[in-house]
């Protein structure tokens, strides 16, 4: 099993502390020698144990104090540089009991500095061998008054009595701090360690019925501690369960609340370390915050390269939306789409304007199956790590059992696709670059819907600039992404980043007079020289055509720029093949100049053949398509 979230040290520095004569040495002395020693220096040196040697694995580092050799500036940076700190009492002198709360916690506190994390804290009586009675139960008072007390243990430097517990229990302090989960004076989980348990939960429950049954019982066992659950001691869990809590168990199922209630009794017996496994292997550091290396995983995407869902990706966002689709009406409500982002900090769009602006949805504006996968296909490529991020979030970690870079596929350099004259992406983005009033964000939004006819006479208000949906390309399934940009003026700068795309869609309104000049200036300047694949595009193409204003018109600038004749395109036309044709030059960039070919009226044809060849095959490009390439001096 991966282990992910790991917070777990490189070593542990314990520091002790305590009044002159209390025993801080001795107990140091005797844990390393396993005999009292006779002779007692006033300060033990720094001893280093090996991580073979204890109970967590963890090299272990303990530092003396002593006040009659080192100073007070000296004290104050030994507490900032240790992990957890001992501060031993006698437990036969009452007054270095007193200075525990009067003198030693307070000097910590100050150390420390009030707005960083306080040093958890155990509390050592020692000299148990010369007494007949214990001070636990005083000691208990002072947990319960600092929070940063985080155990207590009474032992003998003389006996050797509790001597290797004290050290596990600093050890553990460290490594498994009881504050972050639980407030002692109110007998309770911490709200962030509800937060956190509550969202596992949500992740386990793998039906969405709201409770954890034996199969996802023994599924949450398995992930955290890579062993299954026995049927006798689930019994005894439930049971355990049932007499505390009644309402913890439901069909014999464990509810949220019985989670909860588990936890928090692990956490009151001592068993810190069972709910800290849980909670890093879901992700959580020290402050029960996702750690950076969980949510975001190294991932090296070569420049020309791209990113998409793998197949492992695209089958846990299915299963994740069947699971909320309550009503199995192929389609997430915003009720379900709220409760499906209910275990991250928010959700990665917006559910009332972005998603309906920007993929497939149902007639009631919501997402449907198709829609989702390809509102995740376009956050992908343009924000790989917040898609990583949320898959964290929603739990492909724990479900996949590993991390979310088997959800991420990243392409091959473009460079290569152009080398090998094919491309073996599924995911492509189009840049409709253009005037406003051009009409191209009428053609982005119709590449959306069935019915284009719908966007007639409709303001565009939303600023919503990618469109994606897929188109079949003679059999294979692509991913087309429109970006809607907008031209405000010919001579005014266009960003590399408006600018690279793998196929560039340049719109101009055939009814205006003045369109043209802007993409034609737009193509000269960056695209000319370029290698990305280029279309004119007309739109408004059930208007009358105006002749532009420019020194070449459409068709003889196309001719010109070995482009293929300018497409055009209505929304009253209700046709797709556009988006098709958009699709086929991007997977075929080398193929950048399609005009040289435009006298062939099977090029289409033979470039289907084509992607169709390299998606499937693998091979080069047929050498119908290769032919005549060569013959066309590509």
């Amino acid at each position: 099993m991966v282990a992910f979230g790991s917070t777990q040290r490189k070593n542990v520095r314990i520091l002790l502390v305590g009044d002159q004569g209390v025993g801080k040495t001795s107990l140091i002395l005797s844990l390393v020698s396993e005999e009292f020693p006779e002779d007692v220096p006033p300060k033990a040196e720094e001893i280093t144990i090996p991580a073979n040697v204890t109970p967590e694995q963890v090299p272990t580092n303990i530092v003396d104090y002593s006040s009659t050799e080192q100073s007070d500036d000296i004290l104050k940076e030994e507490i900032v540089k240790a992990h957890v700190i001992c501060i031993v009492y006698a437990i036969d002198d009452e007054d270095s009991l007193e200075r525990i709360t009067t003198h030693w916690l307070p000097r910590i506190r100050g150390a420390v500095g009030e707005d960083q994390p306080q040093k958890p804290v155990v509390l050592v009586g020692n000299k148990v061998d010369l007494v007949d009675y214990s001070t636990i139960n005083t000691v208990l008072g002072i947990m319960e008054r600092f929070s940063e007390v985080e155990s207590c243990v009474e032992c003998s430097a003389k006996t050797l009595h509790n001597i290797s517990e004290m050290f596990y229990y600093a050890q553990k302090a460290v490594l498994h701090p009881t504050s972050p989960l639980y407030i002692m004076e109110e007998q309770d989980l911490t709200p962030a360690c509800k937060k956190s348990l509550v969202r596992i939960f949500k992740i386990c429950d793998i039906d969405g019925d709201n409770l954890l049954n034996d199969y996802e019982l023994n599924l949450f066992q398995r992930r955290c501690f890579n062993t299954p659950l026995q049927p006798q001691i689930l019994d005894e869990v439930k049971a355990v369960i049932q007499k505390n809590i009644p309402e913890g168990i439901y069909n014999d199922s464990v509810t949220l609340k019985g989670f909860l209630f588990l936890h928090c009794l692990f956490i009151q017996r001592g068993r810190n370390e069972t709910t800290w496994a849980v909670l890093r292997r879901f992700g959580y550091n020290e402050q029960l915050e996702m750690c950076k290396d969980y949510l975001r995983p190294s991932l090296k995407i070569p420049p020309g390269s791209s990113t998409e869902l793998s197949h492992r990706g695209q089958q846990f966002l299915v299963a994740l939306f069947e699971r909320y689709d309550k009503d199995v009406d192929g389609a997430l409500s915003p009720e379900e789409h709220r409760m499906i982002f209910s275990t991250c900090p928010s959700t990665p769009w917006s559910y009332s304007t972005d998603i309906r602006k920007s993929c497939p949805v149902n007639e009631n504006g919501w997402v449907t199956l198709h829609g989702w996968l390809c509102r995740w296909t376009l956050m992908t490529l343009l924000d790989v790590t917040k898609t990583m991020e949320y898959l964290a979030y929603l739990g492909f970690n724990v479900h996949e059992n590993d991390t979310q870079l088997a959800a991420i596929h990243v392409t091959r350099e473009r460079r290569i696709d152009l080398a090998k004259r094919q491309s073996s992406r599924s995911v492509y983005i189009c840049h409709a670059i253009g005037p406003k009033g051009s009409g191209k964000t009428g053609l982005c939004r119709g590449f959306l819907l069935d019915d284009m006819r719908s966007l007639i006479g409709k303001e565009f208000k939303t600023n919503v600039n990618y469109c994606v949906n897929t188109v079949q390309v003679y059999g294979q399934e692509k991913h087309l992404i429109l970006r809607d940009i907008d031209v405000k003026h010919a001579l005014d700068p266009l960003q590399p980043q408006e600018v690279n795309c793998d196929v560039a869609c340049l719109v101009y309104d055939t009814s205006n007079p003045r369109s043209f000049e802007y993409i034609a200036r737009i193509y000269i300047k960056y695209y000319a020289e370029s290698k990305i694949p280029v279309m004119v595009v007309g739109t408004k193409a059930d208007l009358d055509e105006r002749r532009q204003d420019y020194l070449l018109q459409p068709a003889e600038f196309c001719q010109k720029y070995k482009l293929l004749p300018p497409h055009f395109f209505s929304l009253k036309a209700n046709k797709k093949e556009l988006y098709v044709k958009l699709a086929t030059m991007a997977a075929f960039p080398h193929l950048r100049q399609f005009g040289l070919m435009s006298d062939d009226p099977t090029i289409w044809w033979k470039a289907g053949l084509g992607v169709a060849a390299a998606t499937v095959l693998g091979f080069v490009v047929l050498r119908t398509i290769q032919g005549v390439s060569s013959s066309s001096h590509f």
